[in-house]
């Protein structure tokens, strides 16, 4: 395992919906300020909720301050372009942009990428100036998030001269610098998530300047029996095993010996999905191990036993 995860400055935080890529960017960024990292995790969802993650208050485009050495914050592209004319051309900073916006939502609905890149140009801004150590986002989720590392160099293509040409070619020079950034793919130890993670795998080598840093497989199954405890479960499920293990305990058993088989049956199986994720990724990838947590709810409880996790992985 590389040591240099955490080292990097920016850290895209991707996968398939449902795998647990927001817990992962979390566990993450909390690792990263555990370890004294001025740290910033960003969501660009606006539908996501980053928030529960750390029982905080709603988390807006400032960025606030949620524990010891970390910010929170949520992107917003109006707000982005705000700050970008304030920055860059000197527009005075408005409560609204009015016909502005209006006139941006237009270009950015004729041309793919302007609002991607907008969201990039502002987490590639807070590296630049060195605001943070780290900065963590939450990005978007498999099917997008190419469309969003790849924008700056589409605008690049599409404008040869000016300002804006300019602006993309220093995001180009932080994207493409792996000291720098990497991306992380979250994934799952099932049929879906393997296959979208090796497919954008090979999407982000080929389509984008960013460095895939490693891929994390969340929810993997502890392995509970050994082959001869197998065997011994084997035997205890028939009729008269049943039978004596039930005299035994004085309820019914067959719950329990059910259960050991699904759990075995699970591990089995998803031991041939890792293994499949596994041959078909680059052999020097770097791959984490993130344990199934049985829960369903999300909070700081959650997010620190990840960040263990992750810790524990990458050998702190």
């Amino acid at each position: 395992m590389p040591p240099d995860l955490l080292d990097r400055r920016l850290l895209f935080v991707t996968g398939k919906g449902g795998v647990g890529k927001t817990t992962v960017a979390a566990g993450l960024a909390s690792l990263a300020a555990a370890r004294g990292k001025r740290t910033l995790v960003c969501e660009v969802d606006a539908k996501g909720n980053l928030a529960d993650f750390f029982e905080t208050g709603p988390i807006g485009f400032d960025p606030r301050q949620i524990e010891p050495q970390l910010w929170a914050m949520a992107m917003q592209t109006e707000e982005s372009l705000k700050e970008y004319l304030k920055l860059q051309l000197k527009v005075p900073l408005l409560a609204k942009i009015g016909p502005l916006a209006r006139t941006f939502d237009f270009v950015a609905n004729a041309a793919p990428g302007v609002k991607e890149i907008l969201t990039v140009g502002k987490l590639c801004y807070e590296v630049r100036e060195q605001n943070y150590d780290l900065v963590v986002v939450d990005a978007a989720a498999s099917g997008h998030v190419i469309g969003q590392l790849a924008a700056p160099q589409a605008i690049n293509e599409l404008v040869q001269v000016g300002l804006v040409r300019s602006q993309t070619g220093w995001m180009l020079d932080l994207l493409s610098d792996p000291v720098i950034t990497g991306a992380v793919i979250v994934s799952a130890p099932e049929e879906m998530p393997v296959n979208e993670t090796i497919e954008l795998a090979a999407r982000m080598r080929s389509e984008t300047q960013v460095d895939l840093a490693a891929v994390v497989v969340n929810r993997v199954l502890p392995e509970l029996f050994n082959r001869a405890e197998e065997e011994i479960f084997d035997r205890l499920h028939t009729a008269d095993g049943v039978a004596c293990l039930t005299g035994a305990v004085g309820g019914n058993a067959t719950p329990l010996l059910d259960a050991a088989r699904l759990a075995v049956t699970l591990r089995r199986t998803r031991a041939g999905h890792l293994a499949r994720l596994r041959t078909e990724l680059p052999d020097n990838l770097a791959m984490l191990y993130l344990p199934y947590l049985f829960t369903r709810s999300h909070g700081v409880r959650v997010t620190t036993q990840i960040a263990e996790a992750l810790g524990e992985e990458l050998g702190f």
